[in-house]
């Protein structure tokens, strides 16, 4: 398939629990500081688990989002990620949660923010990585209940939210899309963050 990486500079973290207010199944608390500006980040390598995709691109309703993963960093995480979305478990998947400044969240598909599960049949261990930090825009990182929570719902950064960091595994980020990016983070929203017009990953499309 065809190769996608030329960076934009990001940087994946964001941190989610079932809760409310702060890093949640519910990202944390907001903190924007990002302006969209772009650091350089690696791609993954080649050399990594033939199952396990370099990348992923999202065809959502507003674009196409392309993820390149740190596979040789955050093995477990990228081919849960990467599995899920050849075998079509975030086709039709809403994004559920929107903060402005902070974070969009998709990857349940009950669309609640409650369910999801993992390839491995139960939830999975964190891979937190000290290099991996939420840093800026475009950072993907998987949403959580607390330590060693893992199963589908993750989330891409809208802006740097270092409080994250230590708590949810970073394991990819944008590398291209990065306006689709700012149109979702745009979606208007309720009181409880949900988008009031309907968002969603239609496909995707696993790159090796």
């Amino acid at each position: 398939m065809k190769k996608i990486f030329h960076k934009d500079k990001h940087e994946p973290q964001l941190s989610s629990q079932m809760g409310q207010n702060q890093q949640t199944s519910h990202v944390g608390q907001q903190q924007s500081s990002s302006s969209g500006q772009q650091t350089s980040a690696t791609a993954p390598s080649t050399s990594g688990q033939a199952e396990t995709g370099e990348g992923v691109i999202l065809h959502t309703t507003l674009g196409d989002i392309t993820i390149a993963l740190y596979r040789d960093e955050t093995p477990k995480t990228c081919k849960n990620f990467s599995e899920l979305a050849r075998t079509g478990k975030y086709d039709n998947v809403v994004f559920h949660r929107i903060i402005p400044g902070f974070m969009i969240q998709g990857g349940d598909p009950t669309g609640t923010g409650s369910g999801g599960s993992s390839i491995y049949g139960s939830k999975f261990e964190d891979e937190i990585v000290g290099t991996l930090r939420h840093e800026d825009k475009g950072t993907l990182s998987m949403a959580n209940s607390g330590p060693g929570t893992n199963g589908s719902q993750f989330f891409i950064t809208l802006g740097a939210t270092p409080h994250l960091n230590g708590k949810h595994t970073v394991f990819g980020h944008v590398v291209q899309g990065m306006d689709v990016v700012d149109k979702l983070g745009a979606v208007r929203t309720d009181g409880s963050d949900r988008p009031l017009q309907e968002v969603k990953i239609e496909s995707c499309e696993v790159v090796f």
